[in-house]
Protein backbone atom coordinates (compact mmCIF):
# COMPACT_ATOMS: atom_id res chain seq x y z
CA UNK A 1 0.00 0.00 0.00
CA UNK A 2 3.06 2.16 0.89
CA UNK A 3 4.53 1.71 -2.77
CA UNK A 4 1.20 2.01 -4.26
CA UNK A 5 0.54 5.42 -2.38
CA UNK A 6 4.00 6.48 -3.37
CA UNK A 7 4.13 5.37 -7.42
CA UNK A 8 0.61 7.70 -7.58
CA UNK A 9 1.57 10.43 -5.61
CA UNK A 10 4.78 10.73 -8.45
CA UNK A 11 2.48 10.26 -10.86
CA UNK A 12 -0.23 12.83 -9.43
CA UNK A 13 2.91 15.23 -9.15
CA UNK A 14 3.93 15.15 -13.21
CA UNK A 15 0.78 14.66 -14.54
CA UNK A 16 0.04 19.14 -12.45
CA UNK A 17 2.89 20.04 -12.77
CA UNK A 18 2.91 19.78 -16.48
CA UNK A 19 -0.86 21.48 -16.23
CA UNK A 20 1.53 23.86 -14.70
CA UNK A 21 3.75 24.32 -18.09
CA UNK A 22 0.45 25.36 -20.17
CA UNK A 23 -0.11 28.58 -21.66
CA UNK A 24 3.34 29.10 -23.49
CA UNK A 25 2.24 28.22 -27.30
CA UNK A 26 4.42 30.86 -28.57
CA UNK A 27 7.39 29.63 -27.20
CA UNK A 28 6.48 25.87 -27.84
CA UNK A 29 6.08 26.60 -31.42
CA UNK A 30 9.29 29.12 -31.82
CA UNK A 31 10.95 26.10 -30.35
CA UNK A 32 9.37 23.65 -32.32
CA UNK A 33 10.90 25.32 -35.67
CA UNK A 34 14.33 25.11 -34.50
CA UNK A 35 13.82 21.73 -33.31
CA UNK A 36 12.63 20.90 -36.69
CA UNK A 37 15.33 22.79 -38.50
CA UNK A 38 18.10 21.44 -36.28
CA UNK A 39 17.13 17.70 -37.69
CA UNK A 40 17.07 18.59 -41.05
CA UNK A 41 20.36 20.29 -40.40
CA UNK A 42 21.64 17.03 -39.49
CA UNK A 43 20.18 14.94 -42.14
CA UNK A 44 18.06 12.88 -39.76
CA UNK A 45 15.32 10.70 -41.78
CA UNK A 46 12.36 12.69 -41.89
CA UNK A 47 9.28 11.67 -39.44
CA UNK A 48 6.95 11.60 -42.31
CA UNK A 49 8.94 8.76 -43.90
CA UNK A 50 7.56 6.49 -40.50
CA UNK A 51 4.61 7.92 -40.77
CA UNK A 52 4.14 6.80 -44.33
CA UNK A 53 4.54 3.24 -43.54
CA UNK A 54 1.26 3.38 -41.59
CA UNK A 55 -0.65 5.13 -43.81
CA UNK A 56 -1.03 1.71 -45.74
CA UNK A 57 -4.33 0.80 -43.74
CA UNK A 58 -6.69 2.36 -41.25
CA UNK A 59 -5.84 -0.42 -38.86
CA UNK A 60 -2.66 -0.32 -38.81
CA UNK A 61 -2.95 3.37 -37.84
CA UNK A 62 -5.43 2.86 -35.34
CA UNK A 63 -3.39 -0.14 -33.82
CA UNK A 64 -0.34 2.39 -33.56
CA UNK A 65 -2.33 5.52 -32.00
CA UNK A 66 -3.94 2.30 -29.54
CA UNK A 67 -0.38 1.66 -28.71
CA UNK A 68 0.28 5.36 -27.78
CA UNK A 69 -2.77 5.71 -25.92
CA UNK A 70 -3.21 2.22 -24.28
CA UNK A 71 0.32 0.76 -23.32
CA UNK A 72 2.25 3.83 -21.81
CA UNK A 73 1.21 3.37 -18.34
CA UNK A 74 -0.15 -0.07 -18.26
CA UNK A 75 3.00 -1.51 -19.13
CA UNK A 76 5.04 0.18 -16.55
CA UNK A 77 2.69 -0.04 -13.83
CA UNK A 78 2.68 -4.03 -14.94
CA UNK A 79 6.72 -3.72 -14.95
CA UNK A 80 7.08 -2.16 -11.23
CA UNK A 81 4.13 -4.56 -9.66
CA UNK A 82 6.04 -7.69 -11.34
CA UNK A 83 9.72 -6.30 -9.97
CA UNK A 84 7.73 -5.56 -6.43
CA UNK A 85 6.66 -9.34 -5.95
CA UNK A 86 9.68 -11.21 -7.82
CA UNK A 87 13.05 -8.80 -7.11
CA UNK A 88 12.51 -6.02 -5.09
CA UNK A 89 15.71 -5.12 -5.28
CA UNK A 90 15.36 -3.91 -8.78
CA UNK A 91 12.07 -2.62 -7.56
CA UNK A 92 13.34 0.41 -5.80
CA UNK A 93 16.31 1.02 -8.82
CA UNK A 94 14.00 0.92 -11.45
CA UNK A 95 11.22 3.45 -9.51
CA UNK A 96 14.18 5.69 -8.39
CA UNK A 97 15.35 5.95 -12.05
CA UNK A 98 11.98 6.24 -13.05
CA UNK A 99 11.44 8.93 -10.54
CA UNK A 100 14.11 11.30 -11.62
CA UNK A 101 13.80 10.63 -15.50
CA UNK A 102 10.34 12.24 -14.70
CA UNK A 103 11.29 14.83 -12.74
CA UNK A 104 14.32 15.57 -15.10
CA UNK A 105 11.69 15.62 -17.85
CA UNK A 106 9.24 18.19 -15.76
CA UNK A 107 11.95 20.29 -15.11
CA UNK A 108 12.66 20.50 -19.39
CA UNK A 109 9.15 20.38 -20.43
CA UNK A 110 8.72 23.44 -17.96
CA UNK A 111 11.76 25.14 -19.29
CA UNK A 112 11.71 24.18 -22.87
CA UNK A 113 7.70 23.84 -24.08
CA UNK A 114 7.68 22.39 -27.67
CA UNK A 115 4.92 21.74 -29.77
CA UNK A 116 4.75 18.15 -31.16
CA UNK A 117 5.19 17.84 -35.17
CA UNK A 118 1.25 17.07 -35.49
CA UNK A 119 0.56 20.46 -34.58
CA UNK A 120 3.51 22.07 -36.65
CA UNK A 121 2.53 23.09 -40.34
CA UNK A 122 5.81 22.93 -41.40
CA UNK A 123 6.17 19.18 -40.71
CA UNK A 124 3.58 18.08 -43.09
CA UNK A 125 2.57 15.74 -40.96
CA UNK A 126 -1.31 14.30 -40.10
CA UNK A 127 -2.05 13.89 -36.69
CA UNK A 128 -3.56 10.41 -36.87
CA UNK A 129 -5.02 10.31 -33.38
CA UNK A 130 -7.42 13.16 -34.36
CA UNK A 131 -8.02 11.82 -37.79
CA UNK A 132 -8.03 8.50 -37.34
CA UNK A 133 -8.93 7.62 -33.41
CA UNK A 134 -8.47 6.71 -30.66
CA UNK A 135 -6.89 10.10 -29.00
CA UNK A 136 -6.26 10.97 -25.77
CA UNK A 137 -5.88 14.70 -26.55
CA UNK A 138 -8.67 17.13 -26.51
CA UNK A 139 -9.42 18.91 -30.17
CA UNK A 140 -7.13 21.65 -29.21
CA UNK A 141 -4.45 22.58 -26.42
CA UNK A 142 -7.47 25.09 -25.09
CA UNK A 143 -9.88 22.60 -24.72
CA UNK A 144 -7.92 19.89 -23.00
CA UNK A 145 -7.69 20.45 -19.38
CA UNK A 146 -5.80 16.80 -18.71
CA UNK A 147 -2.50 16.86 -20.27
CA UNK A 148 -0.04 19.99 -21.81
CA UNK A 149 -0.14 18.96 -25.25
CA UNK A 150 3.71 21.27 -25.79
CA UNK A 151 5.83 18.78 -23.31
CA UNK A 152 7.04 17.11 -26.07
CA UNK A 153 10.73 16.62 -25.34
CA UNK A 154 11.85 14.43 -23.53
CA UNK A 155 9.66 11.67 -24.55
CA UNK A 156 8.33 9.97 -21.51
CA UNK A 157 7.04 7.21 -23.77
CA UNK A 158 10.55 6.34 -25.07
CA UNK A 159 12.31 6.48 -21.86
CA UNK A 160 9.70 4.94 -19.55
CA UNK A 161 9.53 1.99 -22.42
CA UNK A 162 13.40 1.75 -22.47
CA UNK A 163 13.80 1.66 -18.95
CA UNK A 164 11.13 -1.10 -18.76
CA UNK A 165 13.14 -3.07 -21.25
CA UNK A 166 16.52 -2.25 -19.40
CA UNK A 167 14.72 -3.55 -15.86
CA UNK A 168 13.52 -6.56 -17.35
CA UNK A 169 17.14 -7.56 -18.47
CA UNK A 170 19.16 -6.92 -15.72
CA UNK A 171 15.77 -8.69 -13.40
CA UNK A 172 16.17 -12.18 -15.81
CA UNK A 173 18.29 -14.38 -16.98
CA UNK A 174 16.27 -15.57 -20.07
CA UNK A 175 18.58 -16.15 -22.89
CA UNK A 176 15.63 -14.14 -25.01
CA UNK A 177 15.39 -11.40 -22.44
CA UNK A 178 17.02 -8.86 -25.16
CA UNK A 179 13.88 -9.49 -26.97
CA UNK A 180 11.99 -6.71 -24.32
CA UNK A 181 14.30 -3.77 -26.13
CA UNK A 182 11.60 -4.74 -28.94
CA UNK A 183 9.02 -2.48 -26.84
CA UNK A 184 11.11 0.62 -26.81
CA UNK A 185 11.83 -0.15 -30.40
CA UNK A 186 8.14 -0.32 -31.27
CA UNK A 187 7.22 2.81 -29.12
CA UNK A 188 10.00 4.62 -31.35
CA UNK A 189 8.33 3.99 -34.36
CA UNK A 190 4.23 4.64 -32.84
CA UNK A 191 5.31 8.24 -31.41
CA UNK A 192 7.57 8.78 -34.47
CA UNK A 193 4.85 8.25 -36.90
CA UNK A 194 1.95 8.87 -35.24
CA UNK A 195 3.50 12.50 -35.06
CA UNK A 196 3.17 12.77 -31.72
CA UNK A 197 7.03 13.59 -31.09
CA UNK A 198 10.14 14.22 -32.99
CA UNK A 199 13.70 12.10 -33.03
CA UNK A 200 15.38 14.79 -30.51
CA UNK A 201 12.43 13.69 -28.19
CA UNK A 202 13.67 10.46 -27.48
CA UNK A 203 17.21 11.16 -27.69
CA UNK A 204 16.76 13.69 -25.00
CA UNK A 205 14.96 10.49 -22.81
CA UNK A 206 17.58 8.64 -23.42
CA UNK A 207 20.35 11.42 -22.08
CA UNK A 208 18.50 11.46 -19.14
CA UNK A 209 18.08 8.00 -18.76
CA UNK A 210 21.50 7.39 -19.26
CA UNK A 211 22.41 9.91 -16.56
CA UNK A 212 20.17 8.21 -14.24
CA UNK A 213 21.56 5.01 -14.47
CA UNK A 214 24.97 6.14 -14.05
CA UNK A 215 23.91 8.40 -10.14
CA UNK A 216 21.53 5.65 -8.80
CA UNK A 217 23.67 2.54 -7.89
CA UNK A 218 22.40 -1.28 -9.00
CA UNK A 219 20.99 -3.50 -7.27
CA UNK A 220 23.35 -5.17 -4.87
CA UNK A 221 26.11 -2.26 -5.36
CA UNK A 222 26.73 0.91 -3.53
CA UNK A 223 29.32 3.49 -3.65
CA UNK A 224 32.36 3.56 -2.12
CA UNK A 225 34.81 6.65 -2.97
CA UNK A 226 33.63 7.03 -5.92
CA UNK A 227 33.25 3.43 -7.70
CA UNK A 228 30.73 1.43 -8.07
CA UNK A 229 31.66 -2.28 -6.06
CA UNK A 230 30.00 -5.20 -5.36
CA UNK A 231 28.31 -5.62 -1.75
CA UNK A 232 30.66 -8.30 0.10
CA UNK A 233 28.20 -11.13 1.09
CA UNK A 234 28.12 -11.28 4.83
CA UNK A 235 29.29 -15.20 6.21
CA UNK A 236 29.67 -16.45 9.83
CA UNK A 237 33.20 -15.77 9.38
CA UNK A 238 32.81 -12.02 8.39
CA UNK A 239 30.17 -11.33 10.77
CA UNK A 240 32.33 -12.55 13.64
CA UNK A 241 35.31 -10.48 12.49
CA UNK A 242 32.69 -7.47 12.68
CA UNK A 243 31.33 -8.22 16.00
CA UNK A 244 34.98 -8.32 17.08
CA UNK A 245 35.49 -5.09 15.65
CA UNK A 246 32.75 -3.45 17.60
CA UNK A 247 33.84 -4.92 20.95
Amino acid sequence: MRELLLVTALFLVYKFGRLFANGHETRAFHNADRVWEAERALHLPGEELVQQLLMHGDGLIRAANTYYAAVHFPATIAFLAWLYWRHPGHYVWSRRILALVTAAALALHLLMPLAPPRMLGASGLIDTARVYGPSVYGATPETDSMANQFAAMPSLHFGWALMVAIGLIAATRSRWRGLWLLHPLLTLFVIVGTANHYWFDALAASVLLGIALYVVPAPGRRYDGGDLRPLTPLTPATAGAAAGVLR
